[in-house]
């Protein structure tokens, strides 16, 4: 995967320099300790030009990320998203994936950071997790206990989790990894939620003790729409295996069906499903132009 090439632009702290030329702190507490925040946001090619879904609720987002392990946060919003939409100008970009990153600045010591930078990157990519339905396999890494981490929030060094389970899915033979939680209940794939679909009902664990996504939350709304019930409720592996159907979402991901979690496939044909359903209406409202922002 090429994320940029000579020409490649990224904004950094207020200006557009190139991705080749952009200098790295040696010692940024983000380089030595994680300590970074980040998004993740798409932009989709409409009829009216390049859209940015939701791009309000994923900014709001990485501030609220920042305020929750004390990084400073000193920009506007509004003027972020302005700034994405010429960074997809300036690449000629109509269909990306938007990555605004937080850094903070130099700080050996493990306290929380005085100042931060800023950087937004865009490139083009596709679906995640591609677009087959999935094999899927229980992980024997669990999430973080929401007690020891902000499990609430995009904080960088968290992904270090998600890297071994998903290595671990895929040394396995698998395409993603389930992750249980402290408790022993499930919790969510290493960067996607999960919905089941029982008995013409849909769920999927509470908030508590996973990462609470904006196409999670688009999810349960468009189930409102039409008129599917979401149940929240703690999972265990065991509703998973029996489940008439399963789905991930994410914004990178999108949403994508679940052919098998471990040995045991599901015998519902994904077209079928109230899942797929979701996946038809999702795909189009990403692609709608009136009131973008605050569509459900």
């Amino acid at each position: 995967m090429k994320y940029y090439d000579k020409n490649t632009l990224i904004y950094l702290d207020g200006a557009f320099v190139k991705a080749s030329e952009a200098a790295l702190n040696p010692f940024a507490q983000s380089l030595h300790y994680g300590y970074a925040v980040f998004d993740g946001l798409r932009a989709y090619n409409t009829h009216n030009g390049p859209r940015i879904f939701k791009a309000d609720k994923h900014f709001d987002r990485l501030k609220k990320s920042c305020e929750a392990v004390g990084i400073p946060y000193q920009w506007s919003n509004r003027e972020l998203i302005d700034k994405c939409y010429e960074l997809l100008a300036v690449n000629n970009l109509r269909e990306a994936y938007i990555r605004p990153l937080v850094l903070t600045g130099s700080n050996m010591h493990l306290t929380s950071s005085t100042e931060a930078n800023l950087m937004i990157a865009a490139w083009e990519w596709g679906p995640y997790l591609g677009q087959n339905l999935l094999r899927v396999c229980i992980s024997d890494i669990k999430r973080p206990n929401p007690k020891s981490f902000k499990t609430d929030s995009k904080i960088s060094g968290q992904y270090v989790n998600s890297i071994l389970a998903t290595t671990e899915a895929i040394n396995r033979g698998f395409d993603e990894a389930l992750m249980l939680d402290h408790e022993g209940f499930v919790a969510q794939a290493s960067s996607e939620n999960i919905f089941i679909e029982k008995d013409f009902k849909i769920y999927t664990p509470p908030a508590k003790n996973i990462f609470p996504g904006i196409t999670r939350q688009t999810v349960k709304n468009i189930c409102k729409k039409l008129n599917f019930e979401v149940i929240e409720k703690q999972l265990t592996v065991e509703d998973i295996y029996t489940a008439d159907s399963a789905f991930l979402c994410g914004t990178a991901a999108e949403i994508i069906g679940i052919k098998q979690v471990d040995d045991v496939i599901y015998q519902e044909e994904w077209e079928h499903s109230i899942g797929a359903s979701i996946q038809r209406r999702y795909k189009n409202l990403v692609l709608e132009n009136e009131n973008y922002e605050v569509i459900i």
